[in-house]
């Protein structure tokens, strides 16, 4: 008996991250265990999988079903939703033969395996965390966006709607369920601002396209804690923008960044030279203007420990001694 009851103290402490072998589901499955939270992740190869914090651990799974690894839900605290191919992050060009469809049904066929998971699930988990992007807004020009705005019509939008719409069963079958656009996140190991800072870290940085485009952001440390406040939060429910209450414009984000790495900030990057290297990510969230606001998440209660682009950059690129990290020399 005493057996069972730890199983079910460890049970209902578990956080299970699907597609967590990404930058968003490392970090957070390193915050977490560190935190005292039994982690497990999902992959399709799980013994490919390096580098995951100690206790945390991947497990098998097809992508598409709940086959072998459903029973894990029973109880558990929580289900973050990750998974889904990148829409563009070089090196792999969203303009590869099939690759779009590939992008779209990698999300939905993932939400629809959570809810296989859920529906045989003896007991509920707590809470359903389902990744989306800001990209659902599509492209509102100097416009601010909140919860409350609906859908764009391009594709990103749309894949946006039908990564959403996969798990959005969960709420029928008594889970709470919360819905987390995500702005571009930055992080020094990967995603986007590496590209971004390629550019200054060749002495060639400035402006990309014309400069005067909306370009919402969110540190990796504000994006994690969004994510375990969405979780102890039992009040979070619905949508909410992961994104900085500061957004900028291009040109004034690019000085911030020229600035952390003691670049200059002068040479302007043509918009086609963008286009061919993020392609879609690149008419969106580059080229493209989104003045996006987490109104819900500050209504929440939510405190952003880098709302300013500087000093998240800062904290990125510059050790405190002030000097540019060495990864960046």
């Amino acid at each position: 008996m005493a057996d069972t009851h730890k199983e079910t103290a460890l049970r209902m402490n578990r956080v299970i991250i699907v597609g967590g072998s990404g930058l968003i589901g490392r970090a957070l499955a390193n915050d977490l265990s560190k935190s005292g939270y039994e982690v497990i992740v999902l992959s399709r190869s799980p013994a490919s999988v390096r580098g995951l914090p100690d206790g945390v651990r991947a497990e098998r799974w097809d992508g598409s079903t709940a086959d072998g690894w459903g029973n894990l839900i029973n109880g558990a605290a929580a289900i973050v939703n990750l998974a889904g191919e990148s829409i563009g992050i070089p090196p792999i060009p969203w303009w590869l033969p099939g690759r779009r469809e590939k992008i779209r049904t990698s999300r939905v066929n993932a939400g629809r395996a959570v809810i296989q998971a859920i529906e045989s699930a003896s007991k509920k988990p707590r809470v359903v965390i389902q990744a989306s992007g800001i990209n659902y807004y599509g492209l509102c020009g100097d416009r601010i966006v909140t919860e409350k705005d609906s859908a764009g019509n391009d594709f990103a939008a749309r894949v946006c709607m039908d990564w959403e719409e996969s798990t959005a069963q969960a709420e029928l079958l008594g889970v709470r369920r919360v819905l987390i656009r995500t702005a571009p996140v930055l992080a020094r190991e990967s995603g986007i601002l590496i590209w971004l800072a390629l550019p200054f870290r060749m002495f060639v940085g400035g402006p990309l396209g014309n400069g005067t485009q909306w370009f919402s952001w969110i540190h990796i440390a504000d994006q994690i804690a969004a994510i375990r406040f969405s979780i102890e939060n039992e009040n979070a429910r619905g949508i909410f923008n992961l994104s900085s209450p500061n957004p900028l414009t291009n040109a004034d984000f690019g000085y911030a960044l020229g600035r952390a790495l003691g670049r200059p900030y002068w040479f302007p990057t043509p918009a086609f030279a963008m286009r061919l290297i993020f392609g879609e990510l690149g008419r969106v969230m580059v080229l493209g203007s989104q003045r996006v606001l987490p109104q819900r998440l500050q209504e929440a209660g939510f405190n952003f420990r880098f709302p300013e682009a500087e000093a998240a950059l800062r904290d990125l690129f510059v050790t405190t001694s002030g000097s540019v990290s060495k990864t960046d020399k």
